[in-house]
């Protein structure tokens, strides 16, 4: 499993964009986890799937809500990662409004899970192998903070635990 001071695995995420900008064309763009992470501060966190009831009801919104107390605690950017495909993470960022406060990036086959090691299987619920629910803060491609939680639970990965690790 992925620890405090190891780097950020070099996995390919998927992103929807609705508008062009930025070399960005519409619709799925890959994003290079290192080269996206290079020389800026990331709050992370990952959940299980889109459009599922903690993930939606608690985990997304308060990010979304503590967005500009994340930028004032010197954070560039955050990052929401499900094992979903980048379509349904484009229709998961506009139902739950995340306009550019949060980027929803999707993990279709789980590379970026594996990779950290952080994978939860959920094979027997019809949901296959999943991301586990975890928060990192990442400094310049590297893990400065991990919370994962336990099964079933929601206590640590949560956008108040993370900014308090960010403003400390």
């Amino acid at each position: 499993m992925i620890q405090v001071g190891d780097t950020l695995p070099a996995t390919t995420l998927m992103e929807y964009s609705e508008v062009e900008g930025d070399g960005c064309s519409i619709g799925p763009n890959p994003v290079d986890v290192a080269k996206a992470a290079a020389g800026k501060t990331i709050a992370l966190f990952a959940l299980p799937g889109a459009f599922t009831p903690t993930c939606s009801a608690k985990h997304v919104p308060g990010y979304v809500e503590s967005a500009d107390a994340f930028k004032a605690a010197g954070v560039d950017e955050i990052w929401c990662v499900s094992v979903n495909d980048a379509f349904v993470m484009g229709a998961w960022a506009r139902d739950q409004k995340t306009g550019t406060k949060v980027r929803m990036l999707g993990d279709g086959d789980a590379a970026f899970a594996k990779a950290t090691g952080l994978t939860l299987d959920l094979t027997g619920k019809g949901l296959g192998l999943r991301s586990n629910r975890y928060s990192m803060l990442v400094k310049d491609g590297k893990v400065a903070t991990l919370n994962v939680e336990g099964p079933g639970k929601f206590e640590v990965s949560d956008a108040q635990t993370l900014l308090a690790q960010a403003n400390a």
